[in-house]
């Protein structure tokens, strides 16, 4: 696991926050490199499925010209909701890096176990926690930004 990729899925994540999106941000790695890379635009696009994740897998599918995403890994900086597991298993991402865990709706572990579950066609490994104060941080202030009706920068 290289840390400078978190990061780089952290600079999305501040990015989707400045755009006053929720500030999830992704990356997707494949060989070492930076293939493609996804920020939360739900508000921007008016769509459920714009999620930082499902972003980052629809250019990296394109870059590849195919829809499996075999040996490349994902780095995330809050853990996956259930749809954004089922697209990260569907397309065969082999592991998961995330930062901060989502217990309401958390599917690597802290709800429903979606990337690792017995029965699909593909299950992906992961890690959680990293730069997991980061990332927390971000969300929550956010959140109590919205909340006060404040307009403070998070990072």
């Amino acid at each position: 696991m290289e840390l400078k990729f978190m990061r780089a899925a952290f600079k999305e994540a501040c990015a989707a926050d400045k755009a006053d999106e929720v500030p999830i941000g992704a990356v997707i790695v494949l060989d070492g490199k930076v293939i493609a890379r996804g920020q939360n635009r739900t508000e921007r696009k008016q769509s459920a499925v714009a999620h930082a994740e499902t972003e980052a897998i629809q250019k990296a599918c394109k870059k590849l010209g195919s829809w499996r995403l075999d040996g490349a890994e994902m780095y995330v900086t809050v853990e996956p909701c259930a749809m954004c597991a089922g697209a990260i298993a569907g397309a065969r991402i082999k592991k998961v890096y995330f930062g901060a865990h989502e217990k309401k709706s958390g599917c690597a572990e802290s709800l429903y176990p979606v990337l690792t579950i017995n029965g699909l066609n593909h299950t992906t490994e992961f890690i959680g926690g990293v730069m997991e104060d980061d990332c927390a941080a971000l969300i929550k202030n956010f959140f109590r930004r919205k909340r006060t009706g404040k307009k403070t920068k998070a990072f």
